[in-house]
């Protein structure tokens, strides 16, 4: 694990690094999910996708970056709040809308300094979100490869993975009929 100071956000992020730094690593940002890294929340895909990025980066190499931004950004309490909206039938997106946030508040810049701290200016990422390689991209980072992660549907997320396809651009491709 390598800790950082000086980061653009204040924040504190951490890199795992899986073996030795590749020319052009396998790279997955991922953003902190205290509900579903930690007590294995149903109602979203954050925790089976740590799991694969994880299991895919020991046996491969490369490095995840656990960014500190809870809830796309709002944080802990604002994401609870979230919640209880979905729970009235509103989107996750909706729901940041109603407690006056945007969308998605995430800004990579950060992971594009840890990245660069590492000496890593080319990347594969592993994600289906495209904001995250704009960004990265923006931060000059290069993005040479995007690798899809899983899509982990179940029941209580279906509706959440197609927010995240409509509203967030997200690479999720639902086949009607397979939750």
């Amino acid at each position: 694990m390598v800790t950082f100071t000086g980061l653009g956000d204040g924040l504190e992020h951490v890199a795992v690094q899986f073996g030795p730094i590749a020319d052009i690593p396998l790279v997955r940002l991922h953003s902190e999910c205290l509900t579903g890294d930690v007590f294995g929340s149903a109602r979203c895909d954050c925790g089976p996708q740590l799991t694969e990025s994880m299991q895919l980066l020991a046996a491969s190499g490369g490095v995840l970056l656990y960014l500190r931004q809870e809830g796309r950004g709002i944080g802990l309490y604002n994401k609870l709040d979230a919640y209880r909206l979905q729970d009235q039938g509103l989107d996750t997106f909706a729901a940041n809308r109603e407690l006056n946030f945007s969308d998605d508040l995430r800004d990579y810049r950060s992971a594009a300094q840890m990245l660069q701290a590492l000496g890593v200016t080319r990347i594969r990422l592993h994600t289906n979100n495209p904001d995250k390689a704009a960004q990265l991209a923006s931060y000059g980072i290069e993005v040479v490869e995007q690798v899809r992660t899983g899509i982990f549907r179940n029941e209580n997320n279906d509706h959440y993975l197609r927010a995240k396809a409509e509203y967030g651009g997200h690479s999720i491709e639902l086949v009607e009929g397979t939750a």
